[in-house]
């Protein structure tokens, strides 16, 4: 099931310094972003293999997930929120803010036969 960690965040009168080390439950293999979003939908998959962590380093979106058992949405609207998603995950990206940028790191490189566009049927 899909969860979100907190990442460790240090603040001081400098600023934040956000870290990723040794919370994700997965070599990384890829990372993408996504940016620049108008009012469209992305995703609609889950995956055979892949196990992604995501990450909204600006602004705000949300993800829906359902991963077959519960149906869930999760906001990302802090840089120190990271969602876990599992392969079981069928999830869309939405309701993303004008700046905001989606990071997301995947423990797999891409390969087309590694994606399940079929929704589960409820």
């Amino acid at each position: 099931m899909a969860h979100l960690l907190n990442l460790k965040t240090f603040t001081d009168k400098r600023g934040n310094l956000t870290v990723i080390e040794k919370v994700i439950p997965f070599d990384i293999k890829r990372i993408f972003y996504i940016y620049g979003v108008d009012d469209s939908i992305r995703g609609g998959h889950r995956h055979v293999k892949t196990i992604q962590a995501a990450i909204c380093l600006k602004g705000s979106c949300v993800i829906s997930n359902d991963d077959n058992e519960n149906q869930e949405e999760f906001v990302l609207d802090s840089p120190d929120k990271c969602l876990i998603l599992e392969p079981k995950d069928w999830h869309q990206m939405h309701s993303f803010t004008e700046d905001a940028i989606l990071m997301v790191l995947a423990s797999e490189f891409y390969t087309p036969e590694d994606y399940i566009y079929e929704r589960y049927e409820h």
